[in-house]
């Protein structure tokens, strides 16, 4: 017992501020009781990202697509912050990709195969994203705060980020399930609780209850089409590729005020990125955490790409819902079509052509040319994306291939065998390519006083012309 009496000097703050002098002589976890509960809060956050990847390219919903986007990303950096710190306590090996508990993994099993939205939002963010909140509270609450402090503070930044999550959840669960969808699921969360109660908590804290382990949704084949694009009634034309955005934006003839509707649009259209990157992690197997740490920031970076066009449309007065067709012609064709490696050849090719003067840098300079504010924001930040995004690439295709030229030629190679069948979309019906750019010009010239220029009312290239003028350059981002 420390003697109340007993004080730091001038009554400065003790133990470096981090806890009185009776809390630092508390007993807490000893190691191995701090690396179990360790290894299932890492075990929390794997499964997680593993969800918001494999719910999200078949997932309509593009606010939800964009919001597993972000989380996805936070669970990852979170897996790999515990990856780290089990493996500075006396770990190795580490043992973390064994299952903690067959109950904790049947619990994460049926998130995962929650039938739909409704039930998937109400597994992740009222079930499995408070239960993992409440191991890391209990966390800092139970461990010696100077003892184990690197614990302790990782344990206080993710609750930030979970935190976080935990508010999208209150919103984005009752906008996708009324009240007689939350009924009709909850004897399905009675399974869900009973679970994490047959693993002893999410933490392994309490103790395990008994009975047998019981699933309702797991347990049967993996959904084929799980990474088969998906849009919400928003987007009524997704095969439309009715407006080539690069040869607009190209053609020095065209004006520059109206380019910058074309970088939106361009932007807006990286819907289409997060949903086939989200099948090159999904089914990738055999990399390291790293790999997916970074592969998954660069998702998240393509859906602010996306999020950065819209607000550009919303800042320029304009409702894209009404006016924009956006089309998801290139993940359905690579997701489809293509292997994971390939498609991350595709990727990869396409970056190297954003790379040139004539990629992210005009795009910006465009923006700069049009005297556009917002245009010109977006694209120096997307510039320097891509710049990261060429890193990520090489450090995990690149060197699976070979070198640089191997890896360029086998991603030409890739993208040349992929079918974005313009003309047959129209022949079965599926669209009518409408050239939807002069309405959104005519009516971006009335909300800014403008007068339309002829020679951009006209604009009308298609996709079949534009490959033969514009080889390389991506139809998507």
């Amino acid at each position: 017992m420390i003697d109340p009496a007993y004080q730091s000097y001038r009554n400065l703050p003790p133990v470096a501020g981090i806890a009185s002098f009776a809390e630092a002589a508390r007993p807490g976890f000893s190691i191995d009781e701090c690396v179990a509960r360790l290894k299932r809060h890492h075990w929390a956050w794997r499964r997680l990202h593993g969800i918001f990847i494999g719910r999200l390219t078949a997932e309509p919903v593009y606010e939800l697509k964009m919001g597993f986007s972000l989380h996805a990303h936070y669970c990852a950096e979170h897996a790999a912050a515990w990856r780290h710190r089990v493996g500075e306590m006396r770990e190795p090996p580490l043992g973390l990709d064994v299952v903690p508990h067959p109950a904790l993994e049947a619990f994460f099993d049926e998130i995962l195969a929650a039938p739909d939205t409704g039930a998937l939002l109400l597994g992740l963010y009222e079930q499995a994203l408070p239960a993992l909140r409440a191991a890391l509270a209990r966390h800092i609450e139970e461990t010696n705060r100077l003892v184990d402090h690197p614990s302790f503070r990782l344990c206080r930044f993710a609750l930030i980020e979970v935190d976080e999550m935990l508010a999208y959840g209150a919103r984005a669960v009752p906008a996708m399930l009324d009240a007689a969808g939350r009924a009709a699921l909850q004897p399905w969360v009675d399974l869900l609780q009973a679970l994490l109660a047959q693993a002893g908590g999410l933490d392994g804290s309490q103790p395990e209850a008994p009975g047998e382990l019981h699933r309702q949704f797991a347990g049967g084949p993996v959904a084929p089409d799980r990474f088969v694009p998906r849009r919400d009634e928003r987007f009524p034309d997704p095969y439309n590729m009715g407006v080539h955005a690069e040869v607009f934006l190209y053609d020095e003839a065209l004006p520059v005020h109206a380019k910058p509707l074309m970088l939106y649009y361009k932007r807006l259209r990286e819907i289409d990125v997060p949903e086939m990157m989200a099948s090159i992690i999904g089914e990738t197997t055999g990399k390291p955490w790293d790999y997916t740490v970074d592969m998954t920031r660069q998702l998240w970076d393509e859906a602010r790409h996306a999020m950065m066009g819209e607000i550009g449309f919303l800042q320029a007065g304009i409702d894209w819902r009404q006016l924009v067709r956006i089309n998801f012609t290139w993940s359905l064709a690579l997701n489809t079509q293509l292997p994971p490696l390939e498609r991350h050849a595709v990727l990869y090719f396409i970056e190297q052509g954003l790379m040139p003067r004539t990629g992210k840098r005009f795009e910006w300079e465009v923006g700069q040319a049009a005297g556009d504010a917002f245009a010109t924001l977006i694209q120096d930040y997307d510039w320097a994306d891509e710049v990261l995004h060429a890193r990520i690439g090489r450090d995990w295709y690149v060197k699976a291939i070979g070198d640089a030229k191997q890896a360029v030629e086998y991603g030409d190679a890739c993208w040349s065998r992929v079918l974005i069948d313009w003309r047959s979309y129209r022949e079965r019906g599926l669209t009518q390519h409408e050239n939807w750019w002069p309405a959104l010009y005519a009516a971006w010239c009335r909300r800014h006083g403008r007068t339309p220029d002829p020679a951009v009312m006209a604009y009308a290239t298609s996709y079949e012309s534009a490959r033969a003028d514009l080889q390389g350059i991506s139809a998507s981002g």
